[in-house]
């Protein structure tokens, strides 16, 4: 009796407390709490994922788009932006979008021909992009033309028709796997792995057969990767196609991987940890001994991204330069990706994934049991695969050789540390890190990288734009060991001018960037970017 008491007078307190305000304030304060919980828990979560002060900047730019009028002006900022890329590009005149009424026969030859002398003269000038030297009707380039259509319509998914070409990816993927461990472990069954499509497609395979075997070892079904902010944009591709949350951390102040940081982002749910060997960025060698090491103690996957070093590092230590260790000699990686199709000098579209031992591979392919067309296995995400390919890869191993590759190693090297002594003599600019390879990044605290960019354009130089410094990077393939003083040369040149007449960001990332030379808002350029896509596709 008492308690029911107790409970008619604090009903009567709360109705009588309740009847000075208005219903529909009684309503509305519900919804907005409700609401205001949400935009809470949301910026929590975005300060742990991103950090205090990116997940601030974020915050403000999403009030501010609630302002009346500023979405609006916004968007017309980024269709400005996107018709500066596509003013900055090619032009889609003259493109076809339908089929010939009759076929063209032999003049598709000459066409070709035609829209081929179009591309930009490339010969010794570009960053990366082209790792053979010479000419393409020559050399080189003719044997690997030559093997591709030779097996130009094999497919190695035909496996009991095309055994030549089965016999060619096994025998590229053992000597791969021959340079990154001992020759034992290569041919005696534990190193193996697959030829696929190119560096992507290998960091996917071995992104999506870790996740699966830590599924299977340490029963993680909320998968989290950690990568340093250096680490290739495959693994943000990576992340988004197989659910796996990914954690980008700082590097340190010689721009490699901090493994201190990296263990900071540790948790349950951790499946593996990635080294660039080197950087695509910088050209700098992650430690990849104290990730393998931390990998091993926490029984936990290790990736290293050897793409573009794996041609080159091997055959620079025989040569005596000093490599630190990067490959299966290292306890505890368990998987690597290494592109054929670069200093490899196979065609393009070539690469290998490797795996410590096939329990982990074993998890990279896909098995379907159920379907009416029968049993089907596929052991990369290509079902079908161009055996041409795969035989111009080949070729180019079976031709250059371990002689042909160290002699190559030693030109590319040499050209290398010519080109960064000569960056480093130039007072208004800076080389990023101590490059262990064969990339040089620079930048200058001075006059506008990207200025400088733009000049040596104008020259012909085709080289890549970074960020987070801005700055900006030659990759030295075969193609620059006669022309690293030349460009040494330009570069001092295209600094004097820029540095007499300075003027506004206009090149490499400037339509991104705006007047202040920062991204602003992440999320606004993401958008930015795939309308500028869509609009080439």
């Amino acid at each position: 009796m008492e308690s029911s008491a107790s409970l008619s007078r604090l009903r009567a307190s709360a109705n009588s407390f309740l009847a000075q305000y208005e219903p529909l304030v009684l309503l509305l304060v519900p919804l907005v709490s409700l609401l205001v919980a949400r935009i809470l828990r949301s910026f929590l979560d975005s300060v742990h994922e991103r950090g205090l002060k990116p997940s601030i900047v974020g915050f403000i730019m999403t009030l501010v788009k609630l302002v009346p009028g500023v979405k609006k002006l916004i968007d017309s900022e980024k269709q400005k932006a996107v018709e500066k890329m596509q003013a900055s590009g090619k032009s889609r005149d003259g493109w076809r979008d339908d089929l010939p009424t009759a076929g063209l026969g032999d003049g598709v030859i000459k066409t070709m021909r035609d829209v081929k002398e179009k591309d930009v003269l490339w010969q010794g000038k570009c960053s990366g992009t082209v790792y053979i030297a010479g000419s393409e009707n020559e050399g080189h380039f003719s044997l690997i033309n030559e093997a591709c259509s030779m097996f130009a319509h094999t497919n190695p998914l035909h496996m009991d028709i095309f055994p030549s070409v089965v016999r060619f990816e096994a025998e590229v993927v053992a000597m791969t796997a021959a340079l990154f461990g001992s020759k034992e472990e290569a041919s005696g069954g534990q190193i193996c792995g697959n030829m696929t499509s190119g560096g992507t497609e290998s960091i996917l395979l071995a992104v999506k057969s870790s996740r699966d075997y830590m599924r299977a070892k340490k029963g993680i079904t909320k998968p989290e990767m950690i990568i340093p902010v250096s680490a290739h944009s495959a693994y943000d591709k990576a992340a988004e196609y197989f659910k796996i949350k990914l954690w980008r951390v700082p590097v340190d102040k010689e721009f490699r991987a901090d493994v201190k940081a990296i263990k900071k982002h540790i948790n349950k749910n951790t499946i593996m940890i990635v080294g660039s060997a080197p950087g695509f960025p910088h050209g700098v060698i992650d430690p990849i001994e104290e990730l393998g090491e931390l990998a091993s103690s926490l029984r936990i996957c290790c990736h290293v991204d050897l793409c573009l070093g794996g041609f080159v590092l091997p055959f620079a230590r025989k040569l005596g330069y000093p490599v630190p260790p990067f490959d299966f000699t290292v306890q505890g990686v368990t998987s690597i990706s290494v592109d054929v199709h670069k200093y490899g000098l196979a065609p393009k579209g070539t690469s290998v994934v490797l795996y410590r031992n096939h329990d982990i591979r074993k998890h990279q392919f896909v098995a379907v049991t159920e379907w009416t067309g029968g049993l089907y296995v596929s052991p990369t995400i290509a079902g079908s695969r161009p055996g041409g390919l795969i035989a111009g890869a080949w070729a180019a191993m079976m031709s250059v050789g371990l002689y042909g590759y160290l002699k190559n190693t030693k030109a590319i090297m040499e050209a290398s540390k010519e080109i960064e002594k000569g960056i480093q003599e130039i007072p208004e600019l800076f080389v990023i890190g101590k490059p262990d390879m064969s990339i040089i990044a620079f930048g200058s605290e001075v006059v506008d990288i990207f200025e400088v960019n733009d000049i040596l354009s104008s020259k012909g130089w085709h080289l890549n734009a970074l960020q987070r410094p801005n700055s900006i990077h030659i990759c030295v393939t075969l193609q620059h060991t006669s022309v690293a003083q030349d460009f040494v040369r330009d570069v001092k040149d295209a600094v004097q001018t820029v540095k007499k007449n300075p003027g506004p960001m206009t090149g490499g990332l400037a339509p991104l960037y705006g007047a202040a030379g920062r991204i602003p808002d992440r999320v606004m350029v993401k958008d930015l970017l795939i309308d500028y896509m869509d609009g080439q596709c």
